[in-house]
């Protein structure tokens, strides 16, 4: 197969050939600390890299080009998103699945996980709970499975989500975590006014994709591969990527990934919205251990950091599989969005699930509450936002980021993280966290540059101690 980044044909965009001549350029130089210093150089103007040149620096052994790395992507970060943090959670609505997938407990063949599907009752329920930590962004999952899981089920949920108001609560911004589908589809889940359409890939390497996924739908890598391709045809400009580290060579799959972005950019004028990181977790009938492709804490941190270098312009996601740890430093070097007080199990919110009852997806190992999430992003110097204004908006796909590309989302993201974050500590915060929070947002309020949004920023944040809600840039 010959690459070529505007096919729409998966092993062209994804070309083998051309993954495994950028790894052996990689691993050939190396040792090239000069070139490396100029590509980082050359980064600084945050237009991104190359697959090939984000490899080399992956593929780098020397300390000092490390922490060029780590303080660049520190720096790009800081330009693009400020100090502010994103948080979530997500809601899974069922783990019927009829896919054969050798990492996931959804697997078919599973007999002893038990197997449950949220009703319309339920889901307000579980909603509404989220509504009470503060939650205003939902990722909403479900297993693939067309008699228990059709996409009916899905686009009711949604509704159902979109329409639960308890106190000030309300979910503003639903994204869709959902096996690939058709082009009719994707314009179904856009009509039903989803942020994100989100899919990861696993593995980019089709080979042992095809070994991962021995059965079901799933099991159709070109299908799989394209389902970007079908969801921006469908409408959806916002699309989020990620693989699971650890499934396969992960250098193989970093490159995988940075190709597939440049494929969404050439192709379509806008890469993906976001990029998720997650590595494989223990959960129940999977074994880590069964991957022997595991990736050490040192060089994940580099893959994150490099990913914010090389797509400077795209949110990168990590979930409650990371610890407390390794989550507080992916926030400092390219991570701007998080999930807390998660569950991943089917719902879980209202009520958790007793050990014998067990439906989750992977362990948790962040097993924190949104406060205390909350409250530990503010002592390392973040910002905790809940912001959905783009979104309500409609600047998503090439709008928004030419937004960010402009540097004009400054003046939009940090006043509407201000704002939103007002709201949680009104609402939802324990009163040592509001006053903690209430002086963030009086020091964060002074340096917003514009002095008429900042302004209109304070006067929104006066109105907000009266009762009101819900204002945005």
């Amino acid at each position: 197969m010959s690459y070529n980044s505007k096919s729409k044909k998966a092993e062209e965009f994804i070309c083998h050939e051309e993954i495994e001549e950028t790894l052996r350029y990689a691993a050939e130089h190396k040792n090239d600390v000069e070139d490396m210093r100029k590509i980082l150089e050359r980064a600084r103007d945050c237009k991104g890299l190359s697959y090939r040149e984000a490899a080399l620096l992956l593929e780098c052994e020397d300390e000092s080009i490390h922490q060029e790395i780590f303080r660049l992507a520190q720096e790009i970060k800081e330009k693009f998103y400020g100090n502010r943090v994103v948080l979530f959670a997500p809601l899974y609505l069922s783990n019927y699945c009829i896919n054969g997938c050798k990492y996931c407990p959804y697997h078919g063949q599973n007999k002893h996980i038990s197997r449950k599907k949220l009703t319309q009752e339920q889901i307000r329920q579980e909603v509404t709970a989220l509504q009470d930590m503060g939650h205003k962004r939902l990722a909403i999952e479900a297993g693939e499975d067309p008699k228990n899981n059709p996409i009916e089920y899905i686009l009711e949920c949604i509704d159902t989500i979109y329409s639960v108001k308890h106190k000030n609560g309300a979910i503003r911004r639903v994204n869709v975590n959902i096996a690939a589908t058709t082009v009719e589809n994707y314009r179904k889940l856009k009509d039903a006014g989803i942020g994100t359409y989100i899919l990861f890939q696993e593995t980019y390497n089709k080979e042992a994709y095809e070994d991962l996924h021995p059965s079901g739908p799933k099991s159709d890598y070109a299908y799989h591969t394209e389902a970007m391709d079908r969801a921006m045809e469908g409408g959806i400009d916002d699309v989020g990527c990620g693989v699971l580290f650890g499934l396969n060579l992960y250098k193989y799959d970093f490159v995988g990934i940075l190709m597939h972005a440049k494929h969404l950019e050439d192709t379509y004028g806008c890469g993906p919205h976001t990029i998720s990181v997650p590595r494989v977790r223990p959960a129940d009938d999977i074994d880590p251990d069964t991957f022997d492709n595991g990736v050490p804490d040192d060089v994940f941190k580099r893959i994150i950091a490099i990913l914010r270098i090389a797509v400077p312009y795209t949110g990168i996601i990590m979930s409650t599989r990371e610890s407390k740890a390794m989550r507080g430093e992916a926030v400092q070097i390219g991570v701007s969005q998080i999930s807390g007080g998660s569950r991943t199990s089917v719902g879980g919110y209202v009520e958790e699930e007793a050990e014998d009852d067990n439906s989750a997806q992977f362990d948790v190992n962040d097993t924190r509450t949104l406060n205390e999430v909350v409250d530990w992003l503010l002592d390392l110097g973040h910002v905790p936002s809940f912001c959905t204004a783009c979104y309500r908006a409609g600047r998503t796909g090439d709008r928004f980021m030419s937004l960010v590309k402009t540097g004009q989302i400054a003046n939009i993201c940090q006043p509407n993280a201000l704002m939103t974050f007002k709201e949680y500590l009104e609402d939802y915060a324990t009163e040592e966290t509001k006053q903690k929070g209430l002086k963030v947002i009086q020091e964060r309020l002074a340096k917003i540059p514009n002095e008429t949004v900042r302004a209109k920023v304070k006067e929104h944040l006066h109105d907000m101690e009266g009762g009101m809600r819900d204002f945005r840039f």
